[in-house]
């Protein structure tokens, strides 16, 4: 078997090739190395390779597969870790010039597990700076492309790890979701997505916004995701808002389908404008859902839009970043986001005592709803990917990402589990990913009907960035 045919495999078929001696740890890391090498340069959704760390690892994996004695089932299989994760020997610049070069001295939790785990830790991925934006961007690296179209986003902050996994640059990706950093990308690029409920994957150090921060994988499939999950979703004392009580196994409900699961579908949550070519691709995802056996009905949500009380919380955030930065390093920083952070500036305590209110009024609704219904239906993301470098859509007449990303962040503000399920392409061969969200440590349900969707839907991804089919 040649390293090529590897580097196209998932975590379950390298593990019976592991396991039968077809092929090793070793060979496997060389295919996704080569991978990075050719395929990287056109999208840059790698920051930072380790090649001699990889090799040392996967050849160090391959004498325990050869001894019967792998550490896990992801044992030698390559995975990548977002810029914002402190792993040791490997710097986290944050995409920030104010971060120095230097390699980091502590394993993060998802760093530590995963490296426990004997998964081959292949390098570090593209984030805007301190994964303060939907796009993915930023004054050290510069731009992450979309593979499907290199003159577009694949949104972000997690962009280098959905371009990452659309591409097969190594099979499971650590990515971060503050508001939607997780499921925007993937819907942007045609993978799948995960934000678990809060506190079930440690993070430490913790962000800036650390009530609205989750980690959780990008695949190109839900037992994939199951897989990391298995080894990032256990408890870790260092995250002081860390909880017990997940699964023993995260992907127990993925062969059940969906038959008799009551699903409402929000084409707008109520309040959202979306894209005709993005509606009609999840109107179908949600038809095709019916026909494979749920219960799905369309719902006026009755939701007001929260995005004043996420942006409470989140320009909050970028004013915490900008005070702990001297005078000189700010003017280093993103200008969108100090100007986010001036804005914090005029508000008040009580303001964000009422935000908090507004936060918990939100939580018990979208709770109490769940008592209806197993699961919420909505677009991922309201517009198509657009052109590199904009914050926004150019012409939209926007001024943030919270305005043509509306459905992700409510689910950061109720801490609830939420997917980005790939189902489709527009008219212009651009990918559309539908969110199916659950009630709170209703995680494996979510899993559950997002693996039956693309089990019957199998998604599509690039064999190359289209940049390299162009030349």
């Amino acid at each position: 078997m040649s390293d090529t045919d590897l580097g196209t495999m998932d975590a379950g078929q390298l593990y019976d090739r592991f396991a039968s001696g077809e092929a090793s740890p070793l060979e496997a890391t060389r295919a996704a190395l080569e991978r990075i090498d050719r395929l990287n340069p056109a999208v840059n959704a790698y920051v930072r390779v380790d090649h001699e760390g990889a090799r040392a690892a996967a050849e160090a994996s391959t004498r325990r597969w050869r001894q019967g004695r792998p550490l896990s089932p992801i044992d030698g299989v390559p995975v990548s870790l977002k810029d914002l994760t402190e792993s040791v020997g490997l710097p986290a610049r944050k995409g920030s010039l104010t971060v120095p070069d230097t390699p980091c001295e502590r394993d993060s939790p998802p760093a530590q597990q995963l490296r426990e785990a004997g998964a081959i830790i292949l390098g570090k991925t593209n984030t805007p700076e301190f994964g303060w934006k939907a796009i993915t961007d930023n004054r050290v690296f510069g731009a992450t492309a979309n593979p499907w179209d290199t003159r577009l986003t694949p949104g972000g902050s997690s962009g280098g790890a959905a371009v990452a996994a659309a591409l097969n640059m190594g099979v499971l990706h650590q990515g971060g979701d503050s508001g939607g950093s997780i499921r925007i990308p993937a819907a942007f690029t045609g993978v799948f997505g995960f934000k678990p409920t809060f506190g079930w994957t440690p993070e430490w150090p913790r962000s800036k916004e650390a009530s609205l921060s989750h980690l959780g994988p990008l695949t190109r499939t839900v037992p994939d995701a199951a897989r990391m999950l298995n080894v990032m979703g256990r408890y870790d004392y260092r995250d002081p808002y860390a909880l017990r009580g997940q699964p023993d196994d995260w992907g127990m409900e993925l062969d059940k389908g969906v038959r008799g699961l009551r699903i409402a579908f929000s084409p707008t949550l109520g309040y959202a404008r979306v894209e005709p070519a993005v509606a009609e691709c999840v109107r179908e995802a949600a038809c095709r859902l019916a026909a494979l056996g749920a219960e799905v009905e369309e719902i006026d949500s009755g939701f007001e839009s929260p995005i004043r009380t996420f942006r409470m919380f989140w320009f909050t955030a970028s004013l915490a970043v900008y005070r702990e930065h001297s005078e000189r390093q700010r003017r280093l920083l993103d200008p969108g986001m100090v100007e986010d952070a001036k804005r914090a500036e005029r508000w008040s305590a009580l303001d964000m005592f009422y935000a908090l209110k507004a936060r918990a009024r939100l939580t018990e609704k979208l709770e109490h709803f769940n008592q209806r219904y197993h699961l919420l239906m909505t677009p991922s993301v309201a517009v198509r990917p657009f052109a590199l470098q904009h914050d926004v859509p150019p012409g939209s007449g926007m001024r943030d990402w919270e305005e043509w990303a509306p459905f992700s962040y409510p689910f950061n503000l109720s801490h609830q589990p939420a997917a980005s399920v790939p189902c489709g392409f527009t008219a212009d061969g651009l990918p559309v990913g539908f969110q199916l969200a659950g009630g709170k440590h209703d995680d494996t349900r979510v899993l559950r009907a997002s693996h039956a969707y693309m089990t019957a839907y199998p998604p599509r991804f690039p064999e190359a960035p289209d940049s390299m089919s162009r030349c």
